[in-house]
């Protein structure tokens, strides 16, 4: 079955804030088997990938998650930026998306205490998931 997978690389987040993406770039890639041996084998020239984020999907290809996340973030075009290595599926991420996802999904579970958030790999994960299979 398919797998839907969310990876992060310090590296590559360290790159994207340096030319002004903001350290919270994603890959997001749909997979037949385990994605830590693709992580392992690494993207865009950087081999310090970790799956922050998966799930199993029916009937999706890679090329209709990028659409679909398209309409939502910005991909990180890799004709653009030599540094991706021709790696598609590369996406920086607004924090503050993040945020409001995450109040609005508490709102309608009528958990609307307002807590102070720190944002984690694994919330933009499940942000980018979310968004994937709408």
């Amino acid at each position: 079955m398919p797998v839907l997978y969310v990876a992060r690389s310090a590296r590559l987040a360290r790159w994207a804030s340096d030319v002004g993406f903001g350290k919270h770039v994603y890959k997001v890639g749909v997979c037949d088997d385990d994605p830590k041996a693709l992580a392992a084998a690494g993207w865009a020239g950087e081999t310090d990938w970790k799956i922050v984020g998966s799930e199993p999907v029916e009937g999706l290809s890679e090329s209709d998650v990028i659409e679909r996340l398209g309409r939502r973030q910005k991909p990180i075009d890799p004709k653009i930026y030599p540094k991706l290595k021709g790696a598609t599926g590369v996406f920086r991420v607004a924090a503050e998306h993040v945020e409001n996802h995450i109040i609005v999904g508490r709102a309608l579970a009528g958990d609307s205490d307002r807590i102070d958030m720190k944002l984690k790999p694994a919330d933009f994960a499940l942000y980018l998931i979310h968004n994937a299979l709408r």
